[in-house]
């Protein structure tokens, strides 16, 4: 599939009620309103392409950068492009789709440990994210790397900007169901560090309790 061609679909699947949705949800002004089920069956079409993902990263339409995340191809991932991207975020919900990606590529760690160092709020959003997908993915990294995931949270996430508190408290819930040590510890955590409050604007979003969370998770598993 072509640039023109991606363009012309994504502008064919848009509706002004997801336009209103995604708005609401800080998505800006560039964007057609395309549902994600009908990201995911252009996804289907396109497979891995590369050389699309980029063009479409560059529109700065927020449905083409959607489409992006999906088809790009994390073995031909650079740093540079990685970091080029951060730099785009400017909502959530771009955040965690690029989170998701970068957790497919070879830069996951090295990405997380930069990008939480960030005072930027998207920046500092991505890497937290990507804290909570790397707890989930990399079985090899020892308890000790994540214990002081759980001591950076604790000790900055009421200091931190809005929509990084979420993100932080997501990556303690994700820390927290890695393991019935980290369990312990994320809990302990999350009882010191008490309410996380999150302005999610004119949404129906919620923090959740990070407490409940891991230990509804855990239930589930068992």
């Amino acid at each position: 599939m072509t640039y023109a061609e991606a363009i012309k679909q994504l502008q064919s699947l848009g509706t002004a009620q997801n336009v209103k949705v995604y708005k609401r949800h800080g998505m800006g002004e560039n964007l057609y309103g395309v549902s994600f089920a009908d990201l995911g069956k252009l996804k289907k079409q396109i497979k891995t392409d590369q050389q699309l993902a980029q063009q479409l990263w560059k529109s700065g339409n927020g449905d083409a950068r959607h489409l992006a995340l999906m088809i790009a191809d994390p073995e031909k991932a650079t740093e540079e492009m990685l970091d080029s991207w951060v730099k785009d975020l400017n909502y959530y919900m771009l955040c965690d789709l690029l989170a998701g990606f970068v957790g497919k590529t070879d830069f996951a760690k090295k990405k997380a440990e930069e990008w939480t160092k960030s005072r930027d709020e998207w920046v500092g959003r991505a890497g937290w994210d990507l804290v909570g997908v790397v707890a989930m993915k990399e079985e090899s990294l020892p308890d000790r790397y994540f214990e002081q995931c759980i001591r950076t949270i604790e000790k900055t996430i009421h200091q931190s900007k809005n929509f990084t508190r979420h993100a932080m408290n997501n990556a303690l819930i994700s820390i927290g169901i890695r393991n019935p040590k980290l369990e312990k510890l994320a809990i302990a955590a999350a009882g010191r560090i008490g309410k996380v409050e999150v302005d999610h604007g004119q949404t129906g979003c919620k923090t959740p309790d990070a407490v409940a969370y891991i230990k509804k998770t855990k239930s589930r598993r068992k």
